[in-house]
C-alpha cells in the first residue's frame, strides 16, 4: 500500500477540472489525506469559468454552500474521494484551508460541477430538471433505434442497462464524441469491442456483465489517451488480463483502475441460466458455498416443472413444500457464519420468480413455502 497519492496531491492544494453540468470549468479543495483508507478529503468551491491556469484566476473562492440541516448545521458541498486525482484534473497551487475539521461522508467518482449547476439552479428559483441532450440514459431496445437513426455527436455520456447483443462499430459511428460509456448486461454480448479505440475523447468506461471481448479488442493508451477511469466487472478473462496489462503503467498518471469478476469461457457455458452466477466469489460466498446454492436451485426448478407437468389437484401444496425445502437448505447453508444478508434474500425470491415468470401464483406458493421456515 503506498503512503502517498499516485498523483501528488497535498492538503490545500486547489484542483480544476471541466464540468459537463455546467459547461465550464470549475475547482475544489483537497483538505485532507487518508493513507489508511487511501482516501483525499474535497471541499467543492462556489467558482465556474473559463480554463485557469493559476489559484489567482479564481479570484476570491469560498466553498460551495448547499444550506442549513434542520438543526441548523450548514451543510457544504464536500466528501472522501478516491485519493488517485483523475488525468483531467488539474492542480493549480494551494491557498490556506477554508475548513479545519473532518468529514466523514464518501462518494466515488470526483464529480466536480453537479451540486454548483444545481445550487445555482435552486438560487434563480428554478427547480424542474434541465434538459441534458449531452446525456443519455436509453434502455437497451430505445438503443437500436437510436443506433438506427443516425450520428448524434452532442451526446458525451451514454448509459446503457439491459444489453443482450450490441455492435460497438455502430455505437461508436453514432456517437462519436463520448467521453463516458457504461454499459450493463446479463451475460449480454459485445462485437467488434476494439471500436471503442475509434472514441478518442473517452474518459470513463464502465463495462458490467458483458462478454464476446477478446485481447485483440483491448483499448490502447495510444488511441483514447484521455481515458482516465476503466471499471469492469464480469468480462472474459482474456480482455481482462489484456487491459490490465495495458493501463496499469497508467495509474500514475490519473487512470483509475478497477477490474473484478474475470470469467473463463467455461464458466459462462456454465453458470448461462444459473440466476445465482453473481454469488461467486462475492463477500462471505466460498466457493462450496456457490456450488451448493446452484445445486440447489436447479433441484428445485426440476421439481416444480415437474409439478406443473403433472397438474395435481394438490398442486399448490406440493409447490409450497418445494418452497420449505429451498428454505431449509439455505438455512443450513447460511449456518454458524451467516452471509445471507438483505441482498441475497431477494436474489432467492428472484431466483424462484425466475422459474415461472408467467405464473405469479406459482411464485406466490413457493415463497409461502420458504417464509414459513427460512431463518434469514
Amino acid at each position: 500500500m503506498s503512503p502517498t497519492p499516485p498523483r501528488p496531491i497535498a492538503p490545500g492544494d486547489i484542483v480544476a477540472a471541466h464540468s459537463e453540468h455546467l459547461g465550464e470549468w470549475t475547482a475544489a479543495q483537497i483538505t485532507d489525506l487518508d493513507p489508511d483508507r487511501q482516501t483525499a478529503g474535497v471541499l467543492e468551491l462556489d467558482w465556474s469559468g473559463p480554463e485557469p491556469s493559476s489559484v489567482a484566476e479564481l479570484g476570491e473562492v469560498g466553498p460551495l454552500r448547499l444550506g442549513h440541516t434542520d438543526a441548523g448545521v450548514e451543510v457544504l458541498a464536500r466528501g472522501n474521494q478516491e485519493w488517485l486525482l483523475p488525468r483531467s484534473f488539474r492542480v493549480l497551487g494551494s491557498l490556506p484551508l477554508l475548513v479545519s475539521e473532518g468529514y466523514d461522508g464518501y462518494s466515488s467518482g470526483w464529480h466536480l460541477g453537479s451540486r454548483l449547476a444545481q445550487s445555482r439552479r435552486l438560487r434563480a428559483g428554478v427547480t424542474e430538471e434541465q434538459p441534458t441532450p449531452w446525456r443519455l440514459e436509453p434502455r437497451a431496445a430505445e438503443l437500436a433505434g437510436l443506433l438506427a437513426a443516425g450520428p448524434r455527436p452532442e451526446v458525451r455520456w451514454l448509459h446503457v442497462r439491459g444489453v443482450r447483443d450490441l455492435d460497438l462499430a455502430r455505437l461508436a459511428e453514432v456517437f462519436p464524441n463520448l467521453r463516458r460509456l457504461e454499459l450493463g448486461g446479463d451475460l449480454g454480448t459485445l462485437r467488434h469491442a476494439g471500436a471503442l479505440n475509434e472514441l478518442t475523447g473517452l474518459r470513463r468506461v464502465r463495462l458490467d456483465d458483458l462478454f464476446g471481448m477478446t485481447a485483440a479488442d483491448c483499448l490502447l493508451p495510444q488511441r483514447v489517451p484521455q481515458i482516465e477511469a476503466i471499471e469492469l466487472d464480469g468480462i472474459p478473462a482474456e480482455y481482462a488480463t489484456a487491459i490490465r496489462k495495458r493501463w496499469k503503467p497508467e495509474i500514475p498518471q490519473g487512470v483509475r483502475l478497477e477490474i473484478r469478476g474475470a470469467r473463463k469461457p467455461e464458466w459462462v457455458a456454465e453458470n448461462r441460466d444459473n440466476p445465482l452466477r453473481d454469488w461467486d466469489r462475492r463477500d462471505g460466498i466460498s466457493e462450496t458455498r456457490f456450488a451448493k446454492a446452484f445445486n440447489q436451485y436447479k433441484v428445485t426448478r426440476r421439481a416444480v416443472l415437474a409439478v406443473l407437468a403433472d397438474h395435481a389437484a394438490d398442486r399448490q401444496a406440493q409447490l409450497a413444500e418445494i418452497g420449505r425445502e429451498y428454505g431449509e437448505l439455505f438455512n443450513r447453508l447460511d449456518g454458524r457464519s451467516p452471509f445471507i444478508g438483505a441482498v441475497e434474500r431477494e436474489e432467492l425470491f428472484e431466483a424462484l420468480a425466475a422459474i415461472a415468470p408467467d405464473q405469479p401464483e406459482v411464485t406466490k406458493a413457493l415463497a409461502a413455502g420458504v417464509d414459513a421456515v427460512r431463518d434469514w
